[in-house]
C-alpha cells in the first residue's frame, strides 16, 4: 500500500519550534520532489515548501522564509519540516505530498490546481499561548 504518513504536530507556544516528519511506505521517495502544504480552518490550502528529489533545491512560501527549513533523508524515506519561531498564523493542518517530477514546481504552481501524486493524511499544528 502506497502511503505518506506525517507526524510531529502538536500544540506549541508562539516562538516555539516543531519538526514535522513525513515517512513514505510502499514506494521510495528517491525520485520524487516533496512538498509541504497547510490548510487553516476556512482557508484554502497553501504551499509551504518543496524540496527536489536530490535535495539540492528548495523553495519556500514568503510567509515562512527564514523560519522553516525543509530537508530529506532518502535512506530513511523521510522528509522533514523544521519550523522555528512559530506564530499563531502558522496554525493549520500540515500535509506532505509527493510529486513524480524530481524538480519542484514554482510556489505559484504549487498553489494552483497542479496535482501531486500522493498525499498524507495531515498533522495538526496549533500555535497558541
Amino acid at each position: 500500500q502506497l502511503q505518506l504518513v506525517e507526524s510531529g504536530g502538536g500544540l506549541v507556544q508562539p516562538g516555539g519550534s516543531l519538526r514535522l516528519s513525513c515517512v513514505a511506505s510502499g514506494f521510495t521517495l528517491d525520485y520524487y520532489a516533496m512538498g509541504w502544504f497547510r490548510q487553516a480552518p476556512g482557508e484554502e490550502r497553501e504551499g509551504v515548501s518543496c524540496i527536489s528529489a536530490s535535495g539540492s533545491s528548495t523553495i519556500y512560501a514568503d510567509s515562512v522564509k527564514g523560519r522553516f527549513t525543509i530537508s530529506r533523508d532518502n535512506a530513511k524515506n523521510t522528509v522533514y519540516l523544521q519550523m522555528n519561531s512559530l506564530k499563531p498564523e502558522d496554525t493549520a493542518i500540515y500535509y506532505c505530498a509527493a510529486d513524480k517530477s524530481p524538480r519542484c514546481v514554482a510556489m505559484a504552481t504549487m498553489n494552483s490546481k497542479y496535482e501531486y501524486d500522493y498525499w498524507g493524511q495531515g498533522t495538526q499544528v496549533t500555535v497558541s499561548s
